[in-house]
């Protein structure tokens, strides 16, 4: 009876061990066969905006098959937004970006931009978003908001060059940009 009943808890701990071994991290990610994309994130919220203004943020995403991933194009959901993208192909194991560009001129409310990349993918298409609130210009948020004026009154050593919204400066010889709205 001791002998079966020893064999029996044996047992019992020999198949939790096996199956502790056999368990995978949370975060672990499976090898697909063929190309694959991953996303760090699949969605950013940028909370809000003043009407107007613009919001810039990068996708990062890493190739998670067996073979080099190709994006073709990138679909957006309307023409206020504008992607930019790893052209060339994303070999296994590395990574490449998304680069999202938001302009909230004419947009008010809570905003969902969708950005749905093709690509060569064993999964198909998938989809990141920009979401966030674009609120109204104000009298207050257009004066905190609107564009600095810079004097340079023939300060030793500096040299400024405006053209439109931007203006390139040179400080004893090193060079800066500033860009204004």
């Amino acid at each position: 009876m001791k002998k079966v009943l020893f064999l029996a808890l044996s047992l019992t701990a020999a198949a939790y061990t096996a199956q502790a071994q056999a368990a995978k991290p949370a975060n672990a990610v499976e090898k697909v066969a063929g190309p694959a994309i991953t996303f760090e994130e699949s969605k950013y919220d940028f909370g809000s905006v003043v009407q107007g203004g613009v919001v810039d943020h990068v996708f990062k995403f890493k190739n998670t098959g067996t073979q080099p991933l190709i994006i073709s194009n990138i679909g957006v959901s309307c023409g206020c937004t504008t992607p930019e993208w790893t052209k060339e192909p994303v070999a296994p194991g590395k990574s490449g970006t998304i680069a999202a560009h938001f302009n909230s001129a004419g947009k008010m409310g809570m905003q969902n931009k969708v950005l749905t990349i093709e690509s060569n993918a064993t999964g198909g298409n998938v989809t990141v978003a920009l979401v966030g609130e674009v609120k109204e210009a104000t009298a207050a948020s257009a004066a905190t908001n609107a564009p600095s004026q810079m004097t340079v009154d023939s300060a030793p050593g500096v040299k400024v060059d405006a053209k439109g919204d931007k203006q390139k400066m040179k400080v004893d010889g090193r060079k800066a940009k500033v860009k204004t709205k």
